[in-house]
């Protein structure tokens, strides 16, 4: 849905759900009518301003979901693709709008997807992480587990592992990934053979370290 509202002057400043693209419109991904902008493009002059707009919404809303969940790079690399085709004259305005459009559907079922699932934002990416290509009901179910079961083990349960600077100090670091492990091991499938219990405890450990060094989650 499309809501009115009075321009803003920056878009860094805004809450995330809610950004102000020109004067007189707010978007709100979870609430765009699909069907009323498409409609408002085809009775628009102004067509490269809309695309403009809905670039500009896309962009930052897809700047916030890469800073939750790290996994999602191939929505970055669908976005470029759509622009690189457009901009060397392999779709029409009306073309590349569509396709922004689909684009912006799945965003929004990207964004809604922690419900779906039954996880927090945080339990979400470990299971992204943590999760193979191919897994059963039952499976889907042990990752789940995992991702709450490393989740609360890092940040509520004693002995306390994330201590300060941990990422620092090679010590620190050797027992956040003893306990990853520790915990995977005893929560993930056991169809998950020794290579690819190995490649996931690298892929949440190396994704801790890198957040904690920005300062970000995972920090002490």
């Amino acid at each position: 849905m499309v809501l009115n509202s009075s321009k803003a002057p920056g878009i860094q400043q805004e809450d995330p759900r809610y950004l102000p693209i020109k004067q007189g419109r707010t978007w709100d991904l979870s609430r765009i009518d699909f069907e009323e902008l498409r409609q408002d493009f085809k009775m628009t002059r102004y067509k490269n301003i809309e695309i403009a707009d809905l670039r500009a919404f896309i962009q930052h809303k897809l700047d916030q979901m890469l800073q939750e969940n790290r996994t999602r790079t191939d929505f970055a690399q669908r976005l470029q693709q759509i622009i690189d085709t457009y901009n060397a004259g392999g779709s029409s305005n009306e073309h590349y709008f569509d396709e922004l459009m689909k684009f912006t559907r799945a965003m929004k079922e990207e964004d809604e997807r922690p419900i779906r699932e039954g996880l927090t934002k945080d339990e979400l990416e470990l299971f992204d992480l943590l999760k193979k290509v191919k897994m059963t009901q039952e499976e889907t179910k042990k990752v789940k587990l995992a991702a709450k079961s490393l989740l609360h083990r890092l940040l509520n349960q004693p002995p306390k592992v994330l201590v300060q600077d941990w990422y620092r100090d090679s010590q620190s670091r050797k027992v956040v990934r003893a306990t990853v492990e520790q915990v995977l091991d005893q929560n993930l499938p056991e169809s998950f053979d020794r290579i690819v219990f190995k490649e996931k405890c690298d892929n949440v450990f190396d994704m801790m370290l890198d957040y904690a060094s920005q300062g970000r989650k995972w920090a002490a």
